[in-house]
């Protein structure tokens, strides 16, 4: 595509002073981009397509997202504090669905802060408005080698630990979860394959219509992260949910929900071969979920199947009518092989702590898996928000 002329100006020594003047005097549907390094052009009122290179810098201000923006191999998206994105509706002239992905090789970097927070959003403030963020990247799966992304058709996957697609600080992303059938839905944040080079602190996920934060295998760690779940309309589904393979690292979580949505957790390895390796078994710590008691389908606070192993440590269990819930002998047996455990858990206004299920339907005592400590701080507040929640969430 394209370079953007005005830029060009800027870094082509016409001076500071006539520089700013020029900028000031831009409408926002003119070209604001791209940097000198990349072809790709930064329109406000027209974000979407390809970043196939160089590094593309959102400043300040809000762009319009009116479609999907792909963060294609060797290329980068810096998003500075205090952005907004706002996903356009669907309309008969621009169909595609709006979402940012990041494939295999590129990298996101947001750049947001306590008070000035990057913000995702929607033009219509109602849950599935828009899709969400979806990163791919080169971490094990245990669906194979590689797959592809149910909802971006990018490729995740692969044998590099450690990849790293770029880092996220201090987002908020509200009213996700655009659907396109039952089967096929986006979530607040999806991390597919992801790597632990991949920094992944403070991120709230506001009001979307599937699960708030889902990981599709990876070994990405998630520190601060915040979901909050309140439309009455459109429920949602989990707050958090893995599979295939997750083995990263979760720490100070709070989730909240005020509707008739799904479970807190819903946790899995895999449903086509619950032995597959890797196993999903991330380690979860600091963690508060606050459910909205028997309201819902599914009101369990963590559910954990199909061969899932996990350890999680000071837990805040509040308003659920189950715990914990555990199915199917492969992880029953980590269970019984003290691996697949709670420790320092908090239960309030919980009906049943743990129940559990074996593959052939049959009840199992679980209660081993957990040990309890009344003073359990979870996200670092019992059932309240969290102080590190402050100035950059809503709603709490």
């Amino acid at each position: 595509m394209r370079k953007s002329t005005f830029l060009k100006a800027r870094v082509l020594g016409l001076g500071f002073l006539m520089g700013s003047l020029a900028f000031t005097a831009c409408s926002d549907s003119d070209p604001v981009g791209p940097d000198e390094d990349s072809s790709f052009e930064l329109i406000r009122d027209d974000f979407q397509g390809d970043i196939n290179d160089g590094d593309v810098v959102l400043e300040s201000g809000t762009y319009k997202l009116t479609g999907k923006v792909v963060v294609r191999n060797g290329a980068t998206l810096t998003i500075k504090p205090g952005v907004i994105i706002e996903a356009t509706d669907i309309s008969a002239t621009r169909q595609e669905i709006r979402y940012i992905g990041v494939a295999q090789g590129g990298k996101i970097n947001v750049e947001g802060s306590a008070t000035s927070p990057v913000v995702m959003t929607s033009t219509t403030k109602t849950p599935g408005a828009w899709g969400g963020l979806v990163i791919c990247g080169r971490a094990p799966i245990n669906r194979g080698t590689t797959a592809s992304a149910e909802v971006s058709d990018l490729t995740y996957g692969g044998t590099v630990a450690n990849d790293n697609s770029g880092s996220i600080k201090y987002l908020r992303i509200e009213y996700s979860g655009y659907s396109y059938n039952s089967e096929k839905e986006f979530n607040g944040l999806s991390f597919f394959g992801v790597g632990s080079g991949t920094t992944v602190e403070y991120v709230q996920s506001l009001d979307g219509s599937d699960d708030a934060f889902e990981w599709f295998g990876g070994t990405v760690n998630a520190r601060y992260l915040v979901a909050l779940n309140t439309s009455t309309a459109v429920v949602g589904d989990d707050i958090f949910d893995w599979t295939e393979g997750w083995n990263g690292t979760g720490e100070n979580w709070y989730g909240k929900r005020t509707n008739a949505g799904n479970r807190g957790i819903e946790a899995d390895n895999n449903s086509s071969n619950h032995a597959a390796t890797p196993l999903s078994n991330p380690t979860i710590k600091n963690m508060t979920l606050i459910g909205a008691g028997a309201v819902g389908s599914e009101p369990q606070a963590i559910k954990m199947r199909v061969g899932t192993n996990g350890n999680f440590d000071n837990i805040v269990l509040s308003n659920w009518s189950t715990g914990f819930d555990i199915q199917h002998d492969e992880s029953l047996a980590f269970v019984t092989a003290g691996t697949l455990k709670a420790t320092n858990v908090r239960f309030d206004n919980v009906t049943t702590k743990s129940k559990g299920s074996s593959t052939a339907g049959a009840a199992v005592d679980v209660s081993r898996l957990f040990t309890e400590n009344a003073n359990a701080t979870g996200a670092g507040n019992g059932v309240n928000a969290p102080t590190w929640t402050q100035g950059w969430t809503v709603g709490l």
